[in-house]
């Protein structure tokens, strides 16, 4: 059993990290629902275990939410496992120093024009590999990861995730991505597109291509680089206002309208 192998102290704060009226985003399963429980029972006076332990923790009912039951296993306490690091919630390294100058140049360098594209709302953005280039550039290839902070949560129409953005074996940031899906057969490509979202914005507190998030900067680009046209769909015939770059040109289905 637990109780012979970990001290109560140590219970006491792994049960002070866990949430005990829940939220929207927090659900437990599996061994670590077990093991909450149990650590639970340890710390009650007059209960019998016997007869709880098997209870479990459920998970908070959601109708509208469902799990892939990926949830990251749990590592109960560093310091009983010092080579192994639970980035599920740990912040090691967190804020100790800055990077080297050399790192930070890599991430400060303000991004080349070419790189920055527009969707056909106006919202600018850097496609997702560029900023995995910049770490690798920043980092090396293997000096920087994204691990999951808990399961990956499905709505009926979208895809979420938390992860937290590793780099030289120092958390850096902390970020929930994102994802929207129109047909259930794409949640796989779904969850990828969620851990990119989380990706970028974990970048930002790197202050990789933070322009993207100046208004001044954004004004500008558009201004200089950006049209906005009015273009017919050709199968639907419907007209509407789109942006993109001046160096490229409309693409199947849509044309420049006439009027």
């Amino acid at each position: 059993m637990i109780a012979n192998i970990v001290p109560q102290q140590v219970i006491r704060r792994f049960l002070s990290s866990v949430p005990s009226g829940g939220s929207r985003y927090w659900t437990i399963r599996g061994r670590g629902a077990r093991l909450i429980q149990t650590s639970r029972l340890m710390l009650q006076e007059n209960s019998t275990q016997a007869s709880n332990e098997n209870n479990g923790v459920s998970a908070i009912n959601m109708e509208t939410l469902t799990n892939l039951n990926d949830a990251p296993a749990l590592i109960l306490d560093e310091k009983l496992s010092p080579e192994k690091i639970d980035w599920t919630r740990s912040y090691h390294g967190l804020s100790v120093q800055p990077f080297s100058s050399d790192i930070a140049d890599v991430l400060l360098k303000e991004i080349d024009p070419d790189d920055v594209e527009i969707k056909p709302d106006g919202i600018l953005y850097l496609p997702e590999i560029k900023y995995r280039r910049i770490l690798n550039k920043a980092f090396g290839p293997g000096g920087w990861g994204l691990a999951p902070r808990g399961e990956t949560i499905i709505t009926p129409k979208s895809v979420t995730r938390e992860y937290a953005l590793v780099c030289h074996g120092r958390l850096v940031s902390v970020a929930r991505g994102e994802q929207e899906y129109f047909d259930p057969n794409n949640i796989a490509t779904a969850t990828e597109g969620c851990k990119s979202n989380a990706l970028m914005r974990c970048c930002k507190d790197l202050g990789v291509a933070s322009e993207l998030w100046d208004p001044r900067f954004i004004r500008q680009f558009k201004k200089e680089k950006c049209v906005e046209q009015f273009v017919e769909h050709q199968a639907t015939k419907r007209k509407r206002k789109l942006w993109r770059r001046k160096d490229q040109t409309w693409e199947y289905p849509y044309k420049v309208a006439t009027f």
